[in-house]
């Protein structure tokens, strides 16, 4: 026999372990008394997986966060265990790797025949229409949390507004060239959300960057437009004139304001 046969011959006489009729074997370490998923639903677990010699090749622990999956639309060993289990519960999976990955294996990192070994908490089960109903709440409260910030800001002193909606302060005024909507220019910024996160840095970098005028977000535009060489704005950016109703990449939000921090180094064209 190969060692993952080996291993399931010995795994499913061990106290505790039972063997499903597809050749799951579970072994429930602590009980829960919650909800149990359907395969429908949108599961929230915490869990660690490793082959049968002891390789983990994933694990939401290490991550420091647990995982949202679709019950319904994983490896059909974890569908299985996950519809078998109650919110609460902290099983021990084995899979073998014909309801796992088969013999193509996963990822580089999980090979061909493999048997998968999971230590898995169900923390949570809601229905998919559930989840989009929190989600969208809870959109709906950061954009008005948005609204709320700038319209707190505008009245600080030294802030003006523009008609629109860009908010910007004066850190250092400068005395040189002006740019226009098409001049390349080079900055230092620094950037943030309204929560303190920075999400881009060029002094992180520590170089400057250089652009065209006409090829960043409108609040940039307009903003650059109104500084000199030599000056230091604070810009406070609607997402209007950010990045809108979508956000970009992990780190901007959708309907995110954006607060930059920048100096005008030279207006270069």
């Amino acid at each position: 026999m190969t060692p993952d046969q080996t291993y399931l011959e010995e795994n499913k006489s061990k106290d505790g372990v039972k063997v499903t009729e597809s050749g799951l074997q579970y072994r429930v370490v602590e009980a829960g008394n919650g909800a149990t998923p359907t395969a429908e639903d949108i599961v929230t677990v915490h869990y660690s997986g490793r082959l049968v010699d002891g390789t983990e090749f994933d694990s939401s622990y290490k991550r420091g966060e647990p995982a949202q999956f679709p019950a319904g639309r994983l490896i059909p060993g974890w569908t299985e265990a996950l519809l078998l289990m109650s919110v609460g519960d902290k099983w021990e999976l084995v899979i073998p790797s014909d309801i796992a990955y088969g013999d193509a294996g996963a990822g580089g990192v999980i090979p061909g025949g493999a048997t998968l070994v999971f230590d898995i908490e169900l923390l949570d089960t809601k229905s998919e229409a559930t989840m989009r109903a929190e989600q969208d709440a809870a959109m709906e409260n950061f954009k008005n949390a948005q609204f709320s910030y700038l319209d707190d800001n505008a009245t600080k002193e030294g802030v003006s507004v523009t008609e629109s909606g860009l908010q910007y302060k004066v850190l250092t005024q400068g005395e040189g060239k002006t740019p226009s909507a098409t001049s390349q220019v080079t900055v230092h910024y620094e950037g943030s959300l309204t929560t303190g996160e920075v999400f881009d840095s060029s002094y992180k970098r520590g170089e400057t960057i250089q652009f065209g005028l006409n090829q960043v977000i409108p609040g940039w535009t307009e903003g650059l437009q109104l500084m000199q060489e030599g000056s230091t704005y604070e810009l406070y950016i609607p997402y209007s004139i950010g990045y809108g109703e979508r956000g970009s990449g992990a780190s901007i939000p959708p309907f995110a304001t954006l607060i930059f921090k920048v100096e005008l180094i030279s207006v270069d064209s």
